[in-house]
């Protein structure tokens, strides 16, 4: 009995343990390379190794730290963050197989998929205007300019004029929006005098928005300005504070001036009511 137990436990011990991938860490793939070169030998010799110089070795790949390659997608519909349809993304293999494919948010770019987005994208650049789409890039840009306000400071130059192109110079500084001059309209050019006036934005053909515009005197950007500005500004609120001081004296004394008079009146009165008791007794 006791050798047959023996026998067993020698199998088991024999057999290569089971390996739980779950508990396992993970393989990573590391590829080096001698320092050293090692010398030839002679035919069916084995090399001569160094025994120091030949066990130096220098990293050429590590799959642990290369970086991860990402899907290349085309969308088949709006995505936040990511792009319209139409547009080719590359995101994580990750996303890409967990949410853009299994929901049809997006198709693999395959040939025929490419050929027939970019015949898609033709249709509605060269389309009838009744026809066209706007995209989520100009629906975007619409939104933004509606909410939006342009500010044109002049400068010293007594021959300044805001034309389309001061506009449109503007537009891309400020802003980073890139406005042809024949999608600018102006009121009538070009503006001389200060004051607010307004421009048209045509986005891709499609959308007119009227943008409010203001141009103002000429401010120097140097810091010494800036502080003169600054100080400025204090002086006009402290001035406003005192004179709101003033008023406000001016108020109380008038209260109490009043306050004299109902109190003489209150005199008068008292003094007055004796007097006709005797009368009418």
């Amino acid at each position: 009995m006791w050798s047959f137990g023996h026998r067993v436990l020698q199998e088991l011990l024999r057999q290569p343990a089971v390996r739980s991938f779950s508990l396992s860490p993970v393989q990573c793939t590391v590829v080096v390379e001698r320092w050293w070169q090692v010398p030839l030998s002679k035919e069916g010799c084995p090399p001569r190794l160094n025994p120091r110089r030949h066990r130096i070795y220098k990293l050429v790949e590590d799959s642990k730290h290369t970086p991860t390659e990402k899907m290349e997608l085309i969308l088949t519909q709006t995505v936040p963050k990511l792009g319209g349809r139409g547009d080719t993304v590359l995101v994580k293999k990750s996303v890409g197989r967990n949410k853009l494919l299994p929901q049809g948010l997006a198709v693999y770019p395959s040939p025929e998929n490419k050929q027939m987005f970019a015949e898609e994208l033709r249709l509605l650049r060269e389309g009838r205007p009744e026809e066209r789409a706007q995209t989520r890039t100009g629906l975007l840009t619409v939104e933004f300019l509606k909410n939006a306000k342009l500010k044109i400071n002049r400068t010293t130059s007594d021959e300044f004029q805001l034309t389309k192109e001061v506009v449109c110079r503007q537009l891309e500084k400020q802003w980073g929006l890139i406005v042809p001059l024949h999608a600018l309209n102006l009121p009538f050019e070009p503006i001389k005098e200060l004051g607010d006036f307004w421009c048209e934005v045509t986005v891709n053909g499609l959308d007119t928005v009227r943008v409010p515009m203001s141009l103002l005197p000429y401010e120097d950007p140097s810091a010494s300005y800036q502080k003169l500005l600054k100080a400025r500004r204090k002086q006009q609120e402290a001035s406003g504070l005192l004179e709101a001081d003033e008023d406000s004296v001016g108020d109380a004394a008038e209260v109490e001036a009043g306050g004299d008079s109902v109190s003489g009146n209150n005199q008068t009165t008292q003094t007055a009511a004796p007097s006709e008791t005797p009368d009418e007794k």
